[in-house]
């Protein structure tokens, strides 16, 4: 458990296990606690660097907006901190769009990239799902005292206080339009595209991305000739949603399988 001055930040982050590098990026309103679950098999084969980002968990915010662009100059940053040699990034929800912009701007610092539950378009998500999103600010912050997310908060940050402001920075990041889909179809580094087959965003959303990937266009081949140039992956997990894929057997072994091949 350690804090790296990067980037105008105070970032805390945990390092598990050994081997080849991993940066791990949880979700909105979560922390790097999210990961819990998949940690133990990922720690088995890797050196798991698990940060907390702005505002979350144990790192305290700073006065910038929540954006996954400028986090992803702090993940960067740490990655210089630490000396480490090319990790592979991997970023859930939110922490996926952070991992999408450090792989864009940082392709030398990025072996490879999965990106997990991570809409690249803001009208992926559906109309009744962006009015909840609307809805995200600190006047909601009396209403989440019973979640998880709220009291996970509360037990770990510098300043508990700060939760509603959290909240207001978090609705305004949802609430800007986006199109990340050049910044996808980019990318210089192996990309895994990973979603629940109940996700937030619909799993053809995520075919789509695939297929900016030059993924999905043709037969594969009997020895993967036609496979995506570049060596990219699409994996569509089973019986998960965008609110338990993060704790999924399924999503460790999709990703280990993708980090070895």
């Amino acid at each position: 458990m350690s804090y790296a001055n990067v980037n105008g930040i105070n970032l805390y982050y945990e390092t598990h296990g050994g081997g080849r590098p991993l940066v791990l990026l949880h979700g909105g309103l979560g922390s790097g606690e999210l990961f819990v679950p998949a940690l133990s098999q990922l720690a088995e084969h890797h050196q798991v660097v698990v940060p907390d980002l702005q505002g979350h968990g144990r790192t305290a915010d700073i006065d910038r907006p929540i954006d996954v662009r400028l986090m992803a100059d702090d993940i960067a940053a740490l990655i210089d901190h630490l000396g480490l040699d090319k990790p592979d990034v991997v970023g859930y929800s939110l922490g996926g769009g952070v991992a999408l912009h450090t792989a864009a701007k940082y392709p030398d610092k990025v072996r490879r990239l999965v990106l997990i539950s991570a809409n690249v378009t803001r009208d992926a998500i559906p109309p009744e799902m962006l009015a909840q999103q609307l809805q995200v600010g600190a006047a909601a912050a009396e209403f989440m005292k019973d979640t998880p997310m709220y009291q996970n908060y509360q037990r770990v940050a510098p300043r508990p206080e700060d939760f509603p402001r959290l909240l207001e920075k978090i609705g305004q990041s949802m609430a800007k339009d986006f199109d990340d889909r050049e910044v996808v179809r980019g990318l210089q580094v192996p990309t895994l595209i990973v979603c629940a087959d109940a996700d937030m965003a619909p799993p053809s959303h995520y075919v789509e991305v695939f297929k900016l990937l030059d993924g999905g266009l043709r037969d594969g081949g009997w020895m993967g000739e036609g496979r995506p140039k570049g060596g990219h992956a699409l994996a569509i997990l089973p019986g998960l949603t965008h609110y338990n894929i993060w704790a999924s057997p399924l999503l460790a072994a999709a990703t280990l399988a993708f980090l070895e091949s």
